[in-house]
């Protein structure tokens, strides 16, 4: 069924692409999120014949992201979808934390229009910035995916399409930064044209789950406490030990292998499990965590302790 809205939203965030330098030839030593999403979008021509609104939700370099921001860009998000005129929303983000931003806009939305997430590994002074390029073929793949069936929240970097449980940043400083891993990207962007190369035609950003809403309603304040601790070659239990004694709800723990651990850190969390603190391990392939990366699945946890909703 051919989509009839036309409208695409784009919410800045940030990031390097809106990062500023003193010289054109400097793409290390610029400063993120310099440039506001209004500017932004007059740097790239080609956007001028698209019916495009744009709204600054905040301005931060992405690591420096917060659950407070979350919320915020989730409840933006929620509002503009529910618009029946708009056939996608674009967020500019930086990469840092992009993969994690996706994962949570997919799990509290489950959104069924295409919510499109694209950054730069270069700033918007540098003679060869791909941020333009990059929210160009973000814009397109808003107004299509619909068509193409790749609804839900995706990434698009270097002309390639994500899924958001899928997408990773793979590399510090490439242009092809991201990756899927062994799932591969979902579709390209080949100029300006969608074109997708997932087998079923369906953006498996977390499956069918249903979203949980539950963040975008609860105070920041009273989200639960999930943090990642690393087993490693002679790893301790000390970290473990002193989360629990400052509180922590829940504890993501990056294994070793297919999901192995230190014994002494393993210890000190059978420990901290039988205290009440919610423990959960991730590595490729493990049950539980599945194919999720530990910022990933520290998400899922955190989302899971979340106090419901008032009736």
């Amino acid at each position: 069924m051919q989509n009839s809205a036309s409208l695409v939203v784009v919410l800045g965030t940030g990031g390097t692409i809106a990062g500023t330098a003193a010289s054109s030839s400097d793409d290390s030593g610029y400063t993120a999120a310099q440039l506001s999403i209004t500017q932004l979008l007059a740097t790239v021509p080609g956007l001028a014949r698209v019916q495009i609104e744009s709204e600054q939700v905040a301005q931060i370099d992405s690591k420096d992201m917060s659950h407070a921001i979350w919320q915020a860009l989730g409840l933006r998000v929620a509002y503009h979808l529910a618009r029946a005129e708009v056939a996608g929303v674009v967020i500019t983000h930086g990469t840092d934390t992009l993969e994690e931003t996706a994962y949570f806009l997919q799990r509290v939305l489950a959104p069924t229009k295409p919510v499109v997430l694209t950054g730069a590994m270069r700033p918007a002074t540098s003679a060869q910035a791909d941020g333009p390029c990059n929210l160009l073929d973000a814009v397109a793949v808003a107004r299509q995916a619909t068509d193409a069936g790749l609804n839900g929240v995706l990434a698009v970097l270097h002309g390639t399409v994500h899924g958001a449980r899928q997408v990773r940043k793979a590399h510090p400083a490439r242009l092809d930064a991201f990756s899927s891993g062994d799932a591969g990207p979902l579709a390209a962007v080949d100029n300006g044209v969608l074109r997708s190369l997932a087998a079923q035609g369906v953006a498996p950003a977390s499956g069918h789950l249903p979203p949980l809403t539950a963040a975008l309603h609860c105070p920041v304040a009273d989200w639960p406490r999930v943090e990642i601790v690393v087993s490693h070659a002679g790893a301790s239990g000390a970290v473990v030990r002193a989360l629990c004694a400052d509180g922590v709800d829940g504890l993501l723990v990056a294994a070793t292998g297919n999901g192995t651990l230190h014994h002494e850190i393993e210890a000190a969390l059978l420990t901290a499990q039988a205290q009440g603190v919610a423990v959960r391990r991730s590595a490729q392939g493990l049950p539980g965590a599945g194919d999720l990366s530990p910022v990933k699945a520290r998400i899922e946890l955190m989302l899971a302790l979340m106090p419901p909703i008032a009736p």
